[in-house]
């Protein structure tokens, strides 16, 4: 699937931008766009309708920070859609899609998983929204029907996105699925942004954009947002009602992994998560499942896309 460009981003956002939200008078005269005209965002940003008009069509060049931010402004954009189009910006204009390697979750977020106990809920997730690690309480909350040890198979290690858009039983998980969805694909445009040469994401996205209806109408609305807090409202299918508070701890020797952690936010789900966590207590070690991965490839850590890459079967694991 071929990722976004600055120009279609731009073009996205100001179209849900009016007039009337930054000031501008129109005197009643007929519009055939309900968002800004391109010499209006450009009189709002400070540059020429000639230079935003070839900017939104690619032929512009790399714009400055400057430029980008009086943008971001007139725009209107929060920090996570002006990081995205900084990311976008910085794009080279034709770019080999290459294929990373596997990722493994580093020792000391492991240790820091460990640390939580199983008491605590915790999920460690890849870029790509592949579940890296889970303590055995984390599993039982956000995928009881998926094996703990999957994470240890590159062909069963479970796909948080894939999960969420193709798998039935974890739409009826969450009870606030729609809010949720809406913030994973904010999410994956994001880390698309960040990462736009990365072949696994983008066949994640193409996947999800062909298989899933809502996941094709979310992507097309352009949205983009951190997914650093919230709240996941669950039914579940062993201990009922839970209602729980995510938070995401970013970890500084993988900046693209994130320690996921539960915590309970009222006494009905405190007791439902200790009631999770005795009847998984008793399992047998590890109390943490983790994903192995292969060490080789290049020294930078990629293979070029080929027609001779291996895939792991279809369905909801990591490809």
């Amino acid at each position: 699937m071929e990722l976004e460009s600055l120009g279609a981003y731009l073009k996205s956002r100001r179209g849900r931008v009016t007039p009337a939200d930054v000031g501008l008078h129109t005197y009643g005269t007929a519009r055939r766009v309900s968002g800004l005209r391109r010499e209006e965002l450009a009189q709002l940003a400070g540059v020429s309708a000639g230079y935003y008009t070839r900017l939104e069509q690619g032929q512009a060049g790399t714009p400055s920070q400057q430029v980008l931010d009086a943008l971001a402004n007139a725009l209107q954009l929060d920090p996570a859609e002006t990081a995205h189009l900084h990311n976008l910006a910085r794009q080279p204009a034709t770019s080999r899609l290459v294929r990373p390697r596997h990722e493994r979750p580093h020792p000391r977020v492991l240790a820091l998983l460990a640390s939580l106990g199983g008491t605590t809920p915790a999920v460690v997730l890849g870029r790509r929204g592949d579940v890296l690690a889970w303590n055995r309480t984390g599993n039982a909350l956000v995928a009881e029907h998926v094996d703990f040890d999957a994470p240890h198979d590159l062909a069963r290690r479970p796909s948080i996105p894939r999960m969420f858009f193709l798998d039935p039983l974890t739409r009826d998980l969450h009870r606030n699925w729609d809010e949720l969805a809406r913030i994973h694909v904010a999410y994956l445009r994001l880390t698309a942004g960040r990462y736009p040469t990365d072949a696994r994401l983008a066949e994640l996205i193409g996947e999800l954009a062909m298989q899933s209806g809502d996941f094709a109408t979310l992507w097309a609305k352009g949205d983009v947002a951190d997914c650093t807090v919230g709240t996941m409202r669950l039914q579940h299918p062993t201990v009922g009602g839970v209602e729980v508070d995510y938070q995401v701890w970013l970890q500084p020797d993988s900046t693209d992994h994130r320690l996921e952690v539960y915590t309970p936010n009222d006494s009905t789900s405190a007791d439902a998560l200790r009631l999770l966590y005795n009847q998984v207590s008793d399992q047998r070690e590890p109390e943490i499942a983790l994903s192995e991965a292969p060490r080789h490839l290049d020294g930078r850590g990629v293979s070029p896309v080929s027609a001779a890459d291996q895939t792991a079967p279809k369905g909801i694991a990591h490809r």
